[in-house]
């Protein structure tokens, strides 16, 4: 299989252009290139949602995308966050969650975590379209199923992640009434 080059943002950085080979599909590339072993290869095939990463689009807007079936190339040029962008590290090396991470964590939202992952990035997908625009508090339990309903968790069931995104939502003052 060709190699070709692959040029994209990564968590706020620059990368490449890098020779990747053409078949390669971006899980591996995290992985085995960029040593971010954050997103989880759970199922290979698109279903479980383990391994789905941010993609900043140009107009402001941002998606979920799945590494575990898109190839490398599909994010040329393109700028994409995965889970280790969310915390942030100060110079004395300790680590602070964000609001979404947080509120995970003080609700157990997670038991192993293997699929946190992937909630906490379609939670943020999710938080980031409500600060564009507030959701109506009739509507939040429907955005958090449509959000989160397809990524699967084989251990909590999925109230606490739920119940997360709903405080996180309701924190940052992005719910309103209707």
């Amino acid at each position: 299989m060709a190699n070709r080059p692959l040029q994209l943002t990564l968590n706020g950085q620059p990368v490449g252009p890098v020779e990747v080979p053409d078949d390669l599909a971006m899980i591996d590339y995290l992985h085995e290139h960029q040593n971010l072993t954050g997103s989880r290869l759970g199922c290979g095939q698109g279903i479980c949602h383990a391994c789905v990463v941010i993609v900043d689009n140009p107009d402001g807007t941002c998606e979920e995308v799945r590494t575990c079936i898109t190839g490398a190339h599909y994010f040329e040029g393109k700028q994409v966050r995965t889970i280790e962008s969310h915390a942030k590290q100060d110079e004395a090396g300790n680590l602070t969650l964000n609001p979404i991470q947080q509120k995970f964590v003080d609700l157990f939202a997670f038991q192993c975590s293997y699929c946190a992952p992937g909630f906490v990035n379609a939670a943020t997908v999710l938080v980031e379209t409500a600060q564009r625009q507030p959701l109506k508090k009739s509507e939040v339990q429907d955005r958090i199923e449509a959000s989160l309903g397809h990524h699967i968790c084989r251990c909590t069931g999925y109230v606490r992640y739920y119940d997360a995104t709903r405080a996180v939502l309701n924190d940052l003052g992005l719910v309103k009434e209707g």
